[in-house]
């Protein structure tokens, strides 16, 4: 039984080490500071984003611009719908699906689709007192921490991941 539960644990693949860490920490660390010297209101956003991006197994071009193009479209969809429907898990749910209906026939990628609907999340669930700042906020927020942890990652690669 215990060999069972540690052939579930135990990582076969890409095991997290201390240099994993120390470089996932500074990064976090720097995306955090930068949005705070940009005055961004919730700059921990900027981190969260960071830590997403370097979990991802991809962090190429292409996916940055998928990132960014989710970021977008998740911000501006749920600034209005904060708008008119602030903190309504309904209207939330009815914009998840029809951001998906709109991005089918684009043919994007599902990250793209992950990023819009993680920013509506953010923009249209937490109170605030506009739905179009909170939106550009976010927009600002999770953008840096996208473009902070793909510059990073491109400057200083993490070795030897599969």
């Amino acid at each position: 039984m215990l060999d069972r539960l540690q052939n579930l644990i135990v990582a076969r693949k890409n095991p997290v080490s201390v240099s994993h860490a120390a470089r996932t920490a500074a990064i976090a660390v720097v995306s955090f500071l930068v949005a705070k010297l940009f005055r961004l209101p919730e700059a921990y956003w900027a981190a969260i984003t960071t830590l997403v991006v370097l979990q991802s197994p991809v962090t190429a071009a292409s996916t940055s611009a998928q990132y960014f193009a989710g970021t977008a479209i998740g911000a501006a969809v749920g600034g209005w719908a904060g708008t008119y429907f602030p903190v309504n898990v309904l209207a939330f749910g009815v914009c998840v699906f029809l951001i998906g209906i709109f991005l089918a026939p684009l043919r994007l990628e599902r990250s793209a689709y992950r990023y819009a609907i993680i920013t509506l999340a953010i923009v249209m669930l937490v109170p605030a007192r506009s739905g179009w700042i909170a939106a550009l906020h976010r927009f600002l927020e999770v953008s840096l921490g996208v473009a902070v942890g793909l510059a990073i990652s491109t400057v200083w690669p993490e070795r030897g991941v599969e």
